[in-house]
């Protein structure tokens, strides 16, 4: 055997598995990284890891690649995070669901706080509700009425069983004591489309995928689910302002790698997303298109977890909410 590379073999075995990490970051990225969306392109977490993403590629000089794996309410796409390489070569970014379904669904090919290691916790964005300008309802009161009227009556389309859309719209249904119907589509997006088309009445939809339509007056919002106004659609009330008091459903953004992803990595990709997600004009950019920027440390991410994953176990459960 070559006398450098027998050295340099025994280098390698004599090093710590932190001192290896450390070595191997050092050489990080050395080629693409691919960003995993659990969810259809055109929905809030699929547009901000393209825009976080294509930055992303610029900052660390490697293709960022984003791919979108969708299924089972992000099932699908969020096992391929946890069963990947702890490198930093795959990674992933996830909402709400990533922690419901753990109680929606009877088995999950993941557990939330043990097969990943929490990069950042990136944004926050709240959903706006909105209808077929040919449904006689211009605000929140008046949807509620007429679902009064016709219990059971009245559709809403969701992005899929238990993701943003349809917790939000079930706690409508639970606040305001009234029943739409959910109705689950493959994706924001397609649920967006039908009801642009008439097919669908109201929609629950992200408001980066909906204000542009509403701004166009393809649909009509009544309310955004936050509890503030958004600066992209600040001319729409909240839910609680405009006729059902005590709402408030905000999303939240995280990005993910598998656990055992070395510190030294995921610090470096926590540091480039920060500098991305806080760039002069940034949060401005992004809170146009209905997200508040976060950009916390990893340590913060896996707090939040925590903390959600103890607030939806208690709601979901209360609400009796299954998907399988």
């Amino acid at each position: 055997m070559n006398k450098v590379v027998s050295a340099a073999l025994c280098v390698v075995a004599a090093m710590s598995p932190a001192g290896f990490a450390a070595a191997q970051s050092t050489t990080y990225p050395a080629k693409p990284i691919r960003w995993i969306v659990p969810f259809a392109p055109g929905g809030s977490v699929d547009i901000l890891a393209r825009l976080a993403g294509a930055e992303l590629s610029k900052n660390l000089g490697q293709q960022v690649v984003i791919d979108n794996r969708t299924g089972a309410s992000g099932n699908i796409g969020t096992e391929v995070v946890a069963r990947a390489a702890p490198d930093g070569y795959t990674i992933g970014s996830n909402t709400v669901p990533f922690v419901a379904n753990t109680f929606l669904y009877r088995k999950v090919p993941y557990d939330v706080l043990n097969d990943f290691t929490a990069i950042s916790l990136m944004a926050a964005t709240g959903n706006v509700m909105t209808v077929h300008p040919s449904l006689p309802v211009r605000s929140v009161r008046e949807l509620l009425e007429l679902a009064r009227s016709k219990p059971g009556a009245l559709n809403y389309g969701t992005a899929g069983i238990g993701t943003n859309p349809h917790i939000a719209g079930e706690l409508f249904n639970y606040l305001g004591k009234v029943n739409l119907v959910a109705v689950h589509y493959k994706g924001g997006y397609p649920a967006l489309v039908a009801t642009i088309a008439g097919e669908m009445p109201v929609t629950v939809t992200s408001i980066i995928e909906s204000a542009p339509h509403a701004s166009a007056g393809k649909l009509r919002a009544l309310g955004v689910t936050m509890v503030k106004r958004s600066p992209a659609l600040p001319a729409v009330p909240t839910i609680a302002e405009a006729g059902l008091p005590g709402y408030e459903f905000t999303a939240w953004h995280i990005l993910l790698a598998p656990k055992g992803t070395p510190p030294a990595v995921v610090a470096l990709l926590n540091d480039n997303i920060k500098r991305i997600l806080l760039a002069p004009g940034a949060p401005k950019q992004y809170a146009d298109r209905g997200l508040d920027v976060v950009a916390s440390s990893p340590e913060e991410a896996a707090a939040h977890l925590q903390k959600e994953m103890n607030k939806w176990g208690k709601v979901i459960k209360e609400r009796g909410m299954r998907a399988d």
